[in-house]
């Protein structure tokens, strides 16, 4: 007995050193393989240009804002042609930037107008060994196998009216691949089998709380996240209108926030058991339009609006990138250009400093350094903690609105032409 214990718990050490590894050693998702921004790895480069410390760069056909994922030696993103005519799935060797995989998986026969600043493929993809998941909104999902490159299933039919282009990106959960589609028409979750494509479940939106916005108001593009509350997991989700928790094996709405009448971007956050969500902007009774980031504790039923919200900090509307949250620190930068850096307990400002360019991609964390990235291609390297420290400022050519990924000591960065992987050498 003694014998069978030792080996049973042998083999969960083993497990759990396995699982922590993947972690650190992959980025399997917008914002990581735990959809907080947060990288495992040993170190990370804090000092660069377009000619020092790139281990490789490699020119991407088309235009995407999606984020690069890794598992093993692949790098997967998603890319479009100008017109939208054609989306791929691009896969990268890891070590030299080669070119393994170019499918062609999508060619819309209509296609609806986009903002100016997004493209056809902005959502990112997330990937699991042996499978990379690619999403384009409403023009189509994909199962690719990396193996070989070959596609498993698509679906085409799970559709919505997103006005300015897709934006909300697939995440895994046990057997589930689950996509928002929040469009002006249509608000929706749905969680499809991820080995053959088939709905599990779908999940309106409550139709009563969006009925009195204006159809431009109904839209989101966020990507939802898992947390655990009380050993249940839950699926977090804020819409324009309305933030929900969803039992995500089912679909069941277990709570909601009510607050917001336009489209929200940012995706949740959460850390030491609460949860932090913009939902759309509000109109005051007086002064202009505002966007507010919520704390709310979620350990509730029903409607929690009055009960469980902590606080409220009020920024500018449109809130694009989404902030990071370590230690207690949250980390922002509003549409105003000011970063922040706030109490997650109080919603207290620690410290805000004027920048002078837009960030809409959002920041990253790697050994203690911030990595917040300008459209104009600026990499600003800062120390967490309750000061502003600057460690570093970097520079790469061209324009940039995807998240980086920091995976096994460098930093994988997409500009508007080009995928970079930035560090001192290719080793693992």
């Amino acid at each position: 007995m003694k014998t069978f214990t030792k080996t049973f718990l042998y083999l969960l050490i083993f497990l759990n050193f396995q699982a922590l590894k993947a972690q650190q050693d992959n980025w399997t998702h917008f914002r990581g393989s735990k959809l907080n921004g947060i990288s495992e790895t040993a170190s990370a480069p804090v000092v660069w240009n377009d000619s020092t410390n790139i281990i490789w760069k490699t020119d991407l056909d088309g235009k995407g804002w999606s984020s690069p994922v890794v598992f093993g030696d692949q790098v997967w993103v998603t890319t479009a042609t100008e017109d939208g005519k054609k989306m791929k799935g691009i896969c990268l060797d890891l070590n030299t930037g080669r070119l393994l995989h170019q499918i062609l998986l999508f060619q819309p026969d209509s296609l609806q107008p986009k903002h100016s600043i997004n493209t056809f493929a902005t959502p990112t993809p997330c990937i699991e060994e042996g499978f990379v998941y690619l999403h384009f909104g409403t023009y189509g999902t994909a199962c690719v196998s990396t193996t070989d490159g070959k596609v498993v299933w698509k679906r085409t039919d799970l559709n919505c009216q997103h006005v300015q282009g897709p934006g909300s990106s697939p995440i895994l959960y046990k057997n589930l691949l689950i996509l928002q589609l929040e469009g002006i028409d249509v608000q929706y979750l749905v969680a499809l089998d991820k080995k053959t494509g088939k709905t599990i479940w779908k999940t309106d939106r409550p139709g009563a709380v969006y009925e009195p916005l204006a159809p431009i108001g109904k839209k989101s593009y966020i990507t939802p996240i898992i947390v655990n509350v009380q050993g249940q997991d839950l699926l977090i989700s804020n819409g324009s209108a309305i933030c929900c928790a969803y039992n995500p094996e089912t679909g069941e709405e277990i709570w909601r926030v009510v607050e917001g009448e336009d489209s929200t971007i940012a995706m949740p956050l959460a850390e030491n058991g609460i949860v932090y969500f913009y939902p759309g902007f509000i109109s005051p009774t007086e002064g202009e339009k505002v966007a507010e980031l919520l704390a709310v504790n979620p350990d509730g039923k029903g409607d929690i609006t009055k009960t469980n919200v902590l606080w409220k900090f009020r920024s500018p509307i449109l809130q694009l990138l989404t902030p990071l949250i370590k230690d207690g620190l949250i980390y922002t930068v509003d549409t105003k250009n000011v970063l922040y850096c706030l109490d997650a307990k109080t919603g207290a400002e620690i410290y805000s400093k004027k920048l002078k360019q837009k960030y809409n991609s959002s920041p990253v964390l790697a050994n203690g350094n911030l990595y917040f990235t300008s459209a104009k291609g600026e990499t600003m390297v800062l120390k967490t903690g309750n000061q502003f420290q600057l460690v570093a400022e970097n520079k790469l050519p061209g324009e940039v609105y995807a998240t980086p990924a920091i995976v096994r000591n460098s930093i994988l960065l997409r500009t508007d032409s080009k995928l970079y992987r930035i560090g001192k050498d290719a080793g693992n």
